[in-house]
């Protein structure tokens, strides 16, 4: 039996034959790793395992593994793991990249994904397991997944970069053992890979060292895939058991009993710990959950907790799993599974808990080379509106939660209070870590366009809560824009002034005696006869009437295109203000490069200054040369004259 080692730098991985293949895997990605370090280590823990704390170590001198004909190429450092983990700062969105992947296998027939808490058979201590029924990886495909910036997902799928099995994994633990098993055709397979921070760092690597074996099955029987030598294969199997939780074969084998004909496991050891030397993950408190223990720590250092806010699933995500995992996918599994803690996750659609639930269509400006796109919002208030201030949008990408809960408007007024929605935008690309988006033009544009959705709804709908937009002023309209670029803004005008809009090609008479139309509220008529919008006000107080306004149409689900008369002029100042923003943006990178310019002169005249200075000491040295030899040679022709 034999194994090979991969090195993640290696880039040929290319299609050929079978034996192209496996020669290129000798020659240039397997590079056996020596005993000696292993025996020379006994202690198998880090110095380290604070996991903000784990990349702090001295990079020792780079070794030469360069051999004679073959080509140089770039190699990972294992520090570099440890880095490219921290794209992740949430321990929940590493775990979301896992489960992204088991999700991807629904179409080749996974009906599972098995998230749980084990116990490391060496030391006991708590691990992480995730185990699916999908199609499983070959040799190729397990080497594919164990290296950097390889994906064969297609283009509807979650994961696209090719880096999300390294970073989450590293986020989550030290260590990470794999073990998969595919059936194809008349061929079936089973591979066990090792990423082991841990090994690395212990054995002095300076190269991402990643054991594995592979076998073929064939029947009852279980054949080793052979690349190379039998002493590749007892080294590499060596190293596994050394630094794996199992101690023989006969237990790695074992782990192949319950994945059944295809599936993948995936064992998550050596756990980060939080500053004070505890489990990031908490795995007591509840039985059927895993909890973050420093969310759970802070929450309770706050007094008088809201009981209503604790109730919600906004608040819920930020320490609870389950809560966090029942919103990750906005559409429902029809023969899918995420069993946590041995039991399932029940699947929360945010929508489910609106009232006065209203559907927005936008039509995002993609450019005149890519086709329209028409993206449907689903908006209302919470069913706990006014008493609980809850708000923001949930936008999704390819059915996966990016962000959720966005707070668009701010947290110290009322407005927007209660005001959520849901949004899936595949038409913005997500950060890498997949827990916030590029900020590109088009995201601009939408933050813009769901501000305004927000006080929209907000100004259309919040009499339905028991909010009204009324305040008492004598003989002056007061209008505050709710828009937050515009909160700065007010103006006084009279009975007889007309109203100035936000552009200046519209404007419109106003006046006392005349209902206003698509504010934020009713106009309503108090009895010293002033009507003033603004601030809430209670119905009770001196109010003798109350007039809905106009186009008022609440509780009823409605499309509202973008392209109407009132949402115009809105595009015109969402456009207006990501042009300044591009061109502030602009300045901004002129100024840097007139910085870098002005610095790149003043470093230019310190040069300068520092060979004149040098030029001036040498001639400073040659005229004193030339004194002490014209000196020496008068003395002489002195003496010799006197001779």
């Amino acid at each position: 039996m034999i194994s090979n080692v991969v090195d993640l730098a290696s880039s040929e991985d290319e299609e050929h034959e079978n034996q192209t293949k496996r020669k290129k895997r000798t020659n240039n990605t397997e590079t056996p790793v020596t005993e000696s370090p292993l025996q020379s280590n006994s202690n198998h823990s880090l110095e380290f395992r604070s996991f903000w704390k784990a990349g702090a170590y001295d990079v020792g001198s780079t070794k030469s593994i360069h051999e004679q004909g073959q080509l140089e190429h770039a190699r990972v450092h294992p520090k570099f793991l440890h880095s490219n983990a921290t794209s992740h700062k949430w321990a929940f969105g590493a775990i979301a990249e896992l489960l992204d992947n088991a999700v991807d296998e629904v179409c080749k027939g996974a009906t599972f994904v098995k998230l749980d808490r084990i116990s490391n058979p060496k030391d006991h201590n708590p691990a992480l397991l995730f185990q699916d029924n999908g199609g499983g990886m070959d040799p190729e495909g397990l080497r594919q997944c164990m290296s950097l910036g390889y994906s064969m997902k297609a283009a509807n799928t979650i994961g696209q970069y090719g880096n999300g099995f390294k970073t989450s994994t590293m986020r989550l633990g030290a260590d990470v053992i794999v073990f998969t098993r595919k059936s194809q055709g008349s061929r079936a397979t089973q591979s066990i890979g090792l990423l082991s921070y841990t090994f690395l760092r212990k054995t002095g690597q300076d190269d991402v060292i990643v054991p594995m074996i592979d076998f073929e099955i064939s029947g009852d029987r279980t054949q080793p895939i052979m690349y190379s030598s039998l002493d590749d294969w007892s080294n590499n199997l060596r190293n596994i058991l050394e630094w794996s939780p199992f101690t023989s074969d006969q237990e790695l084998l074992q782990q192949f009993e319950d994945i059944g004909p295809h599936g993948t496991k995936i064992i998550v050891y050596n756990l980060w710990l939080n500053d004070d030397g505890l489990l990031e993950l908490d795995f007591d408190h509840d039985e059927e959950d895993i909890r973050l223990r420093d969310e759970v720590n802070r929450d309770k250092s706050l007094k008088k907790r809201d009981r209503l806010l604790e109730s919600h699933i906004s608040y819920q995500i930020r320490f609870s799993l389950r809560a966090y995992v029942s919103i990750l996918y906005l559409r429902k599994f029809k023969d899918f599974n995420i069993i946590l803690r041995g039991k399932p996750v029940l699947q929360h659609h945010i929508v489910d808990d609106l009232k006065y639930l209203e559907q927005i269509t936008y039509r995002p400006q993609l450019g005149k080379a890519s086709k329209e796109v028409t993206v449907r919002a689903e908006i209302g208030f919470i069913k706990e509106a006014p008493h609980l201030r809850v708000s923001g949008f949930n936008i999704y990408h390819k059915n996966r939660l990016i962000r959720p809960f966005w707070k668009l408007i701010n947290d110290h007024t009322s407005y927007g209070s209660g005001v959520v929605g849901v949004l899936e935008a595949n038409f913005i690309e997500p950060a890498h870590d997949k827990q916030d988006f590029e900020r590109s033009t088009l995201f601009l544009r939408l933050e813009m366009r769901l501000k305004q959705m927000c006080n929209d709804f907000w100004k259309s709908h919040c009499h339905l809560i028991g909010n009204y937009t009324v305040v008492n002023q004598q003989k002056k309209l007061s209008i505050r824009p709710f828009d937050e670029n515009a909160a700065n803004l007010q103006r006084e005008l009279s009975a007889d002034q007309p109203v100035i809009g936000l552009s200046a090609n519209m404007q419109q008479g106003l006046h006392l005696d005349q209902p206003v139309v698509g504010l934020a509220a009713n106009v309503q008529s108090l009895s010293n006869g002033n009507t003033v919008l603004g601030e809430p006000s209670n119905m009770s107080r001196n109010m003798s009437s109350v007039q809905p306004s106009s186009g008022l149409s609440a509780g009823v689900n409605k499309d509202v295109s973008v392209d109407t008369s009132g949402s115009s002029l809105v595009d015109q100042i969402c456009e207006e203000n990501i042009q300044l923003f591009m061109r502030c943006e602009e300045h901004r990178q002129k100024e840097i490069g007139l910085k870098q310019t002005v610095w790149k002169h003043v470093t230019y005249l310190v040069s300068c200054k520092f060979d004149w200075c040098k030029i001036l000491c040498g001639l400073k040295e040659m005229l004193h040369c030339c004194l002490f030899t014209f000196d020496l040679r008068l003395k002489i022709w002195r003496g010799s004259w006197r001779k």
